[in-house]
């Protein structure tokens, strides 16, 4: 048995595998930052093994204004839903280039921040494991 065939590391791996391919994505972007004609591209959101189509996903959460002193809802679960991201940034330089290097560096930020939050849930839960077959005692 490997810890590929615990579904909890083979979650983890395969989440550090598309935050790795993101990072070459930004940074493609980046490279190219200066390419005239050049569209920015991102990859679909993550989604666990087994998601998509028939599988079992959670219902979006729906906020309710409980107070009439609440600012009204426009549509929430329009904006909950995730979408691909394969669209230019908001702005084209005159070259027809899209890259905005501000708007890759915060995606290449939150990138790197998931990243490490993976890595160290990994970490722990190698830790956990390691905990649990010790022999009492030692």
């Amino acid at each position: 048995m490997t810890l590929d065939d615990v579904p909890l590391f083979a979650t983890l791996k395969s989440r550090l595998n598309y935050l790795a391919d993101r990072q070459q994505v930004i940074a493609q972007n980046v490279a190219n930052s200066d390419t005239p004609e050049f569209t920015p591209s991102d990859l679909k959101p993550f989604t666990l093994p087994g998601q998509g189509q028939g599988a079992l996903t959670l219902a979006p959460v729906e906020l309710t204004t409980t107070s009439p002193m609440h600012i009204p809802l426009s549509t929430p679960s329009s904006r909950m839903k995730s979408k691909p991201t394969l669209s230019p940034d908001s702005e084209t330089t005159l070259d027809g280039n899209s890259v905005v290097l501000e708007e890759e560096m915060v995606k290449m930020g939150q990138a790197r921040m998931d990243y490490d939050t993976a890595v160290g849930f990994y970490q722990q839960s190698l830790a956990m494991i390691q905990t649990a077959v010790k022999r009492p005692g030692t």
